[in-house]
């Protein structure tokens, strides 16, 4: 029986923390001091000093003589104060490197007394404080820096030194239990990945309910699914279910240049989440710290190894009893290294596939809230034509609806819209101006028109849904066909008559053109890659037998990891698949040639038919296909010569 995660308790109010410091004016105030006294020790001494005339060497002699200098005060490096008769002041300099007596013996004659002083040390003082102050402001600053750090850790914040001081420190976003507002309510279907979610939560807010039972918490839940399917709103969907600190960090945030930082990094995260704990650690994107050591890098003493190494230790050293729990996503698990995966470290690996038929129609629900719908709109019809998309794909297919509503001026939406928004993020923008020749409008609904009744005459053939040959993107034309139902295994026949629907267009070429043409390069090569994993994978070839050379990987996960390797297999048995490939396509042109030539009539009828209204539904499909069995006549396209044919 499943459970889910109960409400439990309310969570306690967080413990009081100090008031954080501004200190942007202290750094203002010691920069201001500091340039205060620069101007001061070299602007100070003409600051204070009074206007008194600098008397020239030669000068102060002609006043002895003139018996005009009435005291002197010489100092130790041949400064010259001194006062006149008349009551003035005036400074000088003697020519010490001269050596000259003179105006000593001049003082003598004129009685003049004389004063000796030391050389003043304020000036060299002055000249030492300015060499060493940017060596001072910068002590100055890495002191307050490591103070201010010191302050912040001990009132319990998640801060750290920052800027040059900060490699060390952990780059994770720290959510409080009180500030998310997404919920699992909020995630459209995955119920069973949910359910082991909530587990981990369940866990976090009553961990005696799982010691009475001699259970063990998980250390850590690894959450593996294509790009787009949810994984990171899942873990917000965690944060905001839990009432617990939830730490949050890509993986690539602990990479850096600097050898050593990434592993700081983890230690600081992790001390983190203890001080915190119960808590939550996610890792998105996990591959790029956690990939396999000893492939693409430079050996034991490479920064990414030493990262994942550190965080091996960590999620190993924590005490489990603490309340800890590491959540990780990634779309690449073949990539990540197997200690990392083992039990004890990752217990739990929870696949976020593809959302399903029901999921899709959930999902869409979420994202149509705020929006007016027009009554046409049926989530169901809009769920079933979108097999493959993951939740961001239908994310972006509401948007473009929206967008698409708002170039016509209306704020519903219709089914049009979404019709038109799925046309654009399947096959690109619809250019008007991109206007097909006569001969290759013909061409194109010729090739559509084999596609449609090739899929309509196949018994194991998803029905068609429309048919158009309105370019958009990079085709010129398309045939949408819609699964009745969400399939999760596929038959050999099915697999046949999807490769003889490929075909349909190119057959319908031959048999009505007589030639074909360029148009059928994508399906050549959709259908090839078919049959290349019948024969490969399915072990659907009589001559290689029941054999299967999987390309590894997590189902629905794109892998890349075996493709390093070269073929698993020699080239002898690639010569023989190479064979079957070739034999299998074949038979599904010639298959499709038959069909065709069988129903010559109707294959005429539909392309004309999309050359006068150039897209039809399934519906007239069936409706031509029936027309021409009843021997109703219509006119049938005709063959042309072959040069009339596009190129």
């Amino acid at each position: 029986m499943s459970r889910t995660a109960r409400p439990g308790p309310p969570p306690d109010p967080p413990p009081h923390q100090p008031e954080e410091r501004h200190y942007g004016g202290l750094i203002g105030l010691l920069l201001t001091a500091a340039v205060m006294v620069t101007v001061v020790l070299i602007a100070g001494p003409s600051l204070w000093t009074s206007s008194v005339p600098a008397l020239a060497y030669t000068e102060l002699l002609s006043k002895v003589d003139a018996n005009q200098v009435a005291a002197v005060t010489v100092g130790g490096d041949g400064a010259v104060s001194g006062n006149f008769r008349d009551g003035g002041k005036f400074t000088s300099q003697l020519p010490t490197a001269l050596g000259d007596p003179r105006l000593a013996e001049k003082l003598r004659e004129k009685n003049v007394p004389v004063t000796g002083t030391k050389t003043s040390s304020g000036d060299s003082i002055a000249t030492t404080l300015l060499a060493y102050l940017p060596i001072l402001l910068i002590f100055g600053l890495l002191w307050w820096a490591g103070r201010r750090a010191q302050r912040t850790l001990a009132a319990g914040g998640p801060g750290g030194l920052g800027g040059i001081g900060g490699f060390g420190r952990s780059k994770a976003r720290i959510i409080e239990a009180q500030r998310p507002d997404t919920r699992f309510a909020d995630v459209a279907g995955y119920e069973g990945v949910k359910q082991e979610i909530a587990e981990v939560v369940d866990f976090l807010r009553d961990p005696s309910r799982y010691a009475a039972a001699g259970a063990k918490g998980p250390r850590g839940v690894l959450m593996v699914g294509p790009p787009g399917t949810g994984k990171t709103l899942l873990a917000r969907a965690v944060a905001g279910e839990a009432s617990v600190p939830f730490l949050s960090i890509t993986g690539s945030a602990f990479v850096e240049m600097f050898v050593g930082v990434g592993a700081s990094r983890v230690r600081d995260l992790f001390s983190e989440a203890r001080d915190r704990a119960p808590s939550i650690i996610f890792i998105d994107e996990i591959d790029a710290v956690g990939s396999r050591r000893g492939i693409g890098g430079t050996g034991g003493h490479e920064e990414r190894e030493q990262t994942l190494n550190q965080l091996l230790a960590e999620m190993d050293g924590f005490d489990q009893s603490s309340g800890t729990v590491v959540l990780a996503a990634t779309n690449r698990p073949e990539t990540l290294d197997p200690a990392l995966l083992r039990p004890g470290r990752f217990d739990r690996q929870v696949t976020v596939p593809l959302p399903n038929q029901a999921e899709r129609a959930s999902i869409l629900a979420v994202h149509i809230n705020g929006k007016q719908l027009a009554p046409d709109v049926d989530l169901t019809v809009v769920a079933r034509g979108t097999p493959g998309f993951s939740g961001a794909d239908l994310a972006n297919l509401v948007n473009e609806a929206a967008i698409n509503a708002v170039r016509d001026d209306r704020t519903v939406l219709t089914a049009d819209d979404l019709a038109t928004a799925r046309d654009r993020v399947l096959l690109g923008r619809r250019d008007a101006s991109n206007a097909l020749l006569p001969e290759e409008r013909r061409s194109v609904a010729v090739h559509e028109a084999g596609h449609a009744l090739v899929a309509a005459l196949c018994e194991h053939a998803d029905p068609v849904a429309k048919v158009t040959i309105l370019p958009a993107g990079l085709a010129l034309g398309a045939t949408e066909q819609l699964p009745e139902a969400e399939r999760r295994l596929y038959s050999e026949s099915y697999l046949a008559d999807l490769l003889a629907v490929r075909l349909g267009g190119r057959a319908a070429e031959l048999v009505v053109l007589g030639e074909a043409s360029t148009g059928a390069a994508n399906d050549l090569a959709s259908a090839t890659a078919v049959a290349a994993k019948m024969v490969t994978e399915f072990g659907l070839s009589p001559a290689l037998g029941p054999i299967g050379y999987s390309r590894g990987g997590a189902p629905g996960v794109a892998s890349d990891g075996p493709e390093l390797l070269g073929r698993p297999y020699s080239e002898q048995t690639q010569r023989v698949v190479d064979r079957e490939i070739a034999r299998l396509v074949r038979e599904a042109e010639a298959r499709a040639v038959a069909l065709l030539e069988q129903h010559r009539d109707a294959l005429g009828r539909l392309a004309e038919r999309l050359r006068e209204e150039e897209t039809v539904d399934g519906t007239v499909v069936q409706a031509v296909l029936r027309s021409a069995a009843n021997g109703q006549s219509v006119p049938a396209i005709s063959a042309e010569p072959r040069d009339a044919a596009p190129r």
